[in-house]
């Protein structure tokens, strides 16, 4: 498993019973997560007061609790992302992405080093991400 170093502002802090606890700069959300089977007792105090909660009901769901704004910056490294709570429990940014930053960007500016002129392309096969 490869993990995400550079994060500055992305923090998964704790997982329990289908949901997730985040904290996504200085706000804090909580979302479901099918992958997350186990149920250990939710002990971080951020469960209870998280700025924003998704909730599934039926086919969809909704932000059951919300008081963000309406947008706001997390960096990454060096760059800065613009997110936004979106309909179906997103945020218009996939944080695990981050190992496929990190390996991509030496790559991208060793090019670059090699032949300043020449601007090389790139192909973002997941650009859902945001990223």
């Amino acid at each position: 498993m490869w993990c995400a170093e550079s994060w500055r502002d992305y923090e998964l802090l704790d997982c329990s019973d289908g949901e997730r606890l985040e904290r996504w700069g200085r706000y804090y959300l909580v979302r479901p997560d099918p992958q997350v089977i186990w149920k250990n007792r939710k002990r971080h105090a951020k469960w209870k007061s998280a700025d924003a909660v998704y909730r599934r009901e039926g086919g969809g769901g909704s932000w059951a609790r919300n008081t963000l704004p309406e947008g706001w910056n997390i960096g990454w490294g060096e760059l800065e992302f613009g997110v936004k709570l979106m309909g179906f429990k997103h945020t218009g940014l996939f944080p695990e992405q981050a190992v496929n930053w990190e390996w991509f960007m030496p790559i991208i500016e060793n090019a670059v080093k090699a032949d300043p002129q020449r601007q090389p392309n790139i192909l973002n096969l997941f650009a859902y991400t945001g990223g």
